[in-house]
C-alpha cells in the first residue's frame, strides 16, 4: 500500500466541566464527546525521501512542526523507527480554532494511518496513549463516537453511541483562545456544572429530549461573557426549534441539537446571518 485516505471527524461537547486546576498547570475535566459527520480527508502518501512533507487547502494552516498531524507523523516514525518519508495532504472542511477539534483529529487520522499503511498492526489502545503525547482530544479522536473523558481529556470510557441526531454548527467569523477561557474560569466559584452521571444514563437510553436539556459548559461562563453574541445564537436556536444548545470546547462554535438533520437544515436558513459560518451534520 501506497497511499491512504482517512476520515478526520470532528468533535462537540455535551457536557463539560472542569473540576480543578492541577500543579502541573493542567485542568482536571470531565466531559462527555461524540463525533461528528462533519470531517478532514488526511491523504497519507508513501515517498522515497526519509521527511515529512504537509499540504492543505487551508492557507492558514501551519505546515510545519507547529502543526499537530506533523508532529503525529515525526511521533509515528520516531516510535516504530520507518525509514520511508511521508506526504501528508490535509482537505480542511472542520473551521480551524473552532472548539470542534480540527487539529486534533487530524493528527488522530495520521497516527490511524501511519499504523495501516506501514502494517504495523499496533492495537488502538497503544496508538491512544501516543496521540495524548500530541493533545488531550487525540486519544478521543483515535476512538472516536460517544464517550466520558476524565484527566486532562485523556482517560477515555465509551458509551453506548449515539448516531443520526442532527447537528446545526454556527461559527462566528473570529477565534477564541482556549488558554485565555481556561485561565479566566475560576474553577472554584462555577456557578452551573453538568449532571454527568445523569447524562451518561441518558445516553444509555437514547433520550434525546433528556441529552439536550442536559447540555451543560461550563467554559461558556467565560467566554459568553467576552462575547455576549454567542448566547444570543444559542436563544435564536431554540427559537428556531432546537432540542438544546451548548458552545462546543471553548467556542466559539455554538450548536443546536435537532431529532434529525432535516429539522437541522429548516433552522440553518433562519440561522445564516452577521458572516456565522454555518454547518449541518449529524452524529456519527
Amino acid at each position: 500500500m501506497q497511499k491512504l485516505d482517512i476520515d478526520a471527524r470532528g468533535k462537540i461537547n455535551l457536557t463539560l466541566d472542569v473540576l480543578c486546576k492541577r500543579p502541573d498547570g493542567y485542568h482536571e475535566v470531565e466531559m462527555i464527546m461524540q463525533t461528528i459527520a462533519l470531517k478532514d480527508i488526511v491523504s497519507l502518501k508513501l515517498t522515497s525521501q526519509p521527511s515529512i512533507k504537509l499540504n492543505s487547502n487551508c492557507p492558514q494552516l501551519t505546515r510545519d512542526e507547529e502543526n499537530l498531524a506533523y508532529q503525529a507523523a515525526r511521533l509515528m516514525m520516531q516510535q516504530y523507527r520507518l525509514d520511508a518519508g511521508i506526504s501528508i495532504t490535509i482537505s480542511k472542511n472542520i473551521p480551524l480554532g473552532a472548539g470542534l477539534a480540527g487539529g486534533s483529529a487530524d493528527a488522530a487520522a495520521v497516527i490511524v494511518g501511519i499504523n495501516e499503511l506501514f502494517e504495523l498492526k499496533r492495537p488502538q489502545a497503544e496508538l491512544m496513549s501516543l496521540g495524548k503525547k500530541i493533545g488531550a482530544d487525540v486519544p478521543f479522536c483515535i476512538m472516536g463516537k460517544t464517550a466520558l473523558s476524565r484527566g486532562i481529556g485523556e482517560k477515555l470510557s465509551p458509551l453506548k453511541s449515539l448516531s443520526g441526531f442532527g447537528v446545526l454548527l454556527v461559527k462566528p467569523p473570529y477565534f477564541v483562545s482556549t488558554k485565555e477561557v481556561y485561565n479566566r474560569l475560576d474553577v472554584k466559584n462555577i456557578k452551573n456544572r453538568p449532571d454527568t452521571k445523569a447524562m451518561v444514563d441518558h445516553i444509555k437510553h437514547q433520550n434525546i429530549d433528556k441529552i439536550a436539556s442536559g447540555l451543560c459548559n461550563v467554559l461558556e461562563e467565560v467566554t459568553l461573557k467576552l462575547y455576549p453574541e454567542l448566547d444570543d445564537i444559542k436563544n435564536l436556536l431554540i427559537q428556531k426549534g432546537a432540542l438544546g444548545s451548548l458552545m462546543s470546547g471553548s467556542g466559539p462554535t455554538v450548536f443546536g441539537l435537532f431529532e434529525n438533520t432535516l429539522d437541522a437544515k429548516r433552522a440553518a436558513d433562519d440561522v445564516a446571518y452577521r458572516g456565522n459560518w454555518i454547518f449541518v451534520t449529524e452524529m456519527k
